[in-house]
């Protein structure tokens, strides 16, 4: 789906977001809740595998995640086990939302992995801080891994400007400006290869679907010199004759 076909949903504005998160943070101050995970645990942990196969774990690496929500995937890292853990320190999430910002923090401290980082940041327009112990001038190549489960998504069905442009356009650019030189991005994204109306979580659906091929499209191109890397392989679904996937995660790396 071409992005600028995409019609500006309520899940595109920041609103949404901050009533999602506000009661989410409730609900787990009431009752321990740690919030849903958009496309669920198991395609969380299919990500947490492929990045354990091709990312493997050093005391300096350096991972983002962007809309890092509840914090859910960052824990999964962290909390492996052996060659498969993560140092919590030299993993941080960021957020627009201050609510989901305050809600991982929560989850963090409930877990004692308090050393896992999470900051409120408008990825579109500020760069992420730099980790408490990186001594780089900027942004530039800052990060091994950068991580996006359902973030472009949400993007993508922003409101559109004065000239028909969709705030997602500008998206791949900002992701491989981050990156360091032979760093690799992880994206799930919601798919169906008819365009399916796909559940993203418990209570939210989107029809706002993107192919593997299209996800390349838009990330490999001579701006970013990002290059195809692999996917995963996520279980079809079937309904009303079409078949495809509830979501579809592509990865890139970055030319050495």
């Amino acid at each position: 789906m071409d992005t600028s076909e995409l019609e500006p949903s309520k899940l595109g504005t920041k609103e949404h977001w901050d009533n999602v998160y506000e009661e989410e943070l409730e609900n787990f101050g009431e009752n321990g809740d740690e919030g849903e995970i958009w496309f669920g645990k198991k395609a969380m942990n299919e990500m947490v595998k492929w990045v354990n196969q091709h990312v493997p774990s050093r005391s300096d690496i350096s991972v983002l995640e962007v809309g890092s929500g509840n914090g859910a995937l960052l824990f999964a890292l962290a909390e492996g086990r052996g060659k498969d853990c993560y140092p919590a320190h030299r993993l941080l999430g960021i957020d627009y939302s201050e609510g989901a910002v305050q809600l991982a923090q929560s989850v963090a401290h409930s877990r004692n992995f308090t050393a896992v980082t999470f900051r409120v940041c408008d990825f579109l327009h500020e760069d992420p801080p730099l980790l408490a112990d990186d001594q780089k001038a900027d942004q530039n190549g800052a990060w091994d891994l950068i991580l996006d489960k359902g973030t472009y998504d949400a993007i993508a069905l922003m409101e559109k400007d004065d000239n028909g442009r969709t705030p997602v356009e500008g998206y791949p650019i900002r992701i491989a400006k981050l990156l360091n030189p032979g760093g690799h991005f992880l994206i799930t994204c919601a798919y169906a290869s008819c365009h399916l109306t796909v559940q993203l979580s418990p209570s939210i659906t989107s029809a706002c679907n993107f192919t593997d091929f299209e996800l390349e499209s838009k990330f490999i191109t001579e701006e970013t010199g990002l290059q195809y890397h692999s996917r995963i392989e996520h279980p079809t679904i079937s309904f009303g004759g079409s078949t495809g996937s509830a979501c579809s995660s592509v990865a890139f790396t970055k030319s050495a």
